[in-house]
């Protein structure tokens, strides 16, 4: 049992939710347990009574009543869970960090392959959320995630590397200044060749699962997109560029156009799968982002392509070195 002790908040827990907080600190103690110091007063901010979604701020003073030895005991799940790399295999650890394009002291960015999920899910034992203690390095947190990518899409991840870099990366996703560029191989070809897809978005609930659907009163939805090359009238390379973030957007949006994603059966139908030597896997990769580093400068990441895309690509005689940014006129 601890004694009572008097905890500073420190410059990189400032805005953290009390919670969150305990959690870190004290990973054993449950939500009930804080709840019950909570209502008796034994916890206090600045000596004053709290609730577990206060926010914090760095200076201020956490009074911790004494404690039981259990809630020090590292916890076993969650975002934060300290040592748990020791639970990875070295082929893990050596597969995600053979995934890095991109680090220093704030910032990960990730090539994440094609049909790893990003995150657990029901029946999902591997992922790259459980892989993330593998890229702590000398650090202390865990990297966290910034946004997502579908299991079976390829390309740019971008990781926190504390919670403070972490948010920020968050903000310049919802503030809508990150810059992402995708490449796709859609079966057909677009008319015209450069335009913008607007149509709004709603989810629907099917025989096979939820799915997005074109719905006027759904959410707002825009993509850029441009061919950079075709294969005959049966397939074309482009370039999207979504200008908003709503779930399978560019799959939608694609197959709103009669011009379905390469493998893309979800959404595109048998119409969605090329003859031939052509991988089924899914032709969608995050090429490209620029996005603002926590210390205010930009920063720009290319990710190669995926191993089924590389070789589509050479099957159909497409060359990346041949892509000039066809949105460059458009600006950031």
């Amino acid at each position: 049992m601890s004694r009572v002790q008097h905890l500073v908040v420190s410059e990189a827990e400032d805005d953290l939710r009390l919670d969150r907080w305990f959690k870190t600190h004290f990973p054993g103690m449950t939500h009930g347990q804080l709840e019950k110091h909570l209502r008796k007063g034994d916890i206090r901010v600045d000596k004053k009574r709290a609730k577990a979604n206060v926010r914090l701020a760095a200076g201020q003073t956490v009074r911790v009543p004494p404690l039981s030895d259990e809630v020090y005991k590292p916890i076993l799940a969650g975002n934060d869970k300290p040592k748990a790399d020791m639970r990875l295999s070295e082929e893990d650890v050596k597969e995600v960090r053979a995934m890095i394009l991109y680090k220093d002291d704030a910032v990960i960015v990730l090539n994440k392959p094609a049909g790893l999920p990003v995150q657990g899910g029901s029946g999902l034992k591997r992922h790259l959320d459980g892989m993330l203690d593998g890229l702590r390095f000398d650090f202390d947190e865990r990297p966290r995630l910034v946004h997502r990518l579908d299991k079976d899409t390829s390309g740019v991840l971008v990781l926190g590397r504390t919670r403070l870099a972490t948010k920020h990366l968050a903000e310049a996703f919802k503030r809508r200044t990150t810059r992402k560029i995708y490449w796709a191989l859609v079966a057909g070809v677009p008319r015209p060749r450069e335009a913008t897809i607007s149509y709004n978005l709603a989810k629907t609930v099917t025989a096979n699962g939820e799915k997005m659907v074109v719905d006027r009163d759904g959410q707002k939805a825009i993509t850029d997109y441009s061919v950079i090359a075709v294969a005959g009238g049966r397939a074309a390379w482009l370039a999207l560029k979504p200008l908003t973030g709503r779930t399978h957007q560019l799959r939608v949006h694609c197959t709103a156009i009669e011009t379905p994603i390469v493998g893309d059966g979800k959404y595109g139908g048998s119409e969605a799968f090329l003859d031939g030597a052509i991988s089924k896997k899914m032709h969608l990769h995050a090429r490209e982002i620029t996005i603002s580093h926590p210390d205010g400068h930009e920063i720009s990441v290319v990710a190669p392509l995926d191993k089924h895309m590389r070789e589509t690509w050479k099957l159909l005689d497409f060359h990346e070195n041949d892509y000039e940014d066809p949105f460059l006129e458009q600006g950031f």
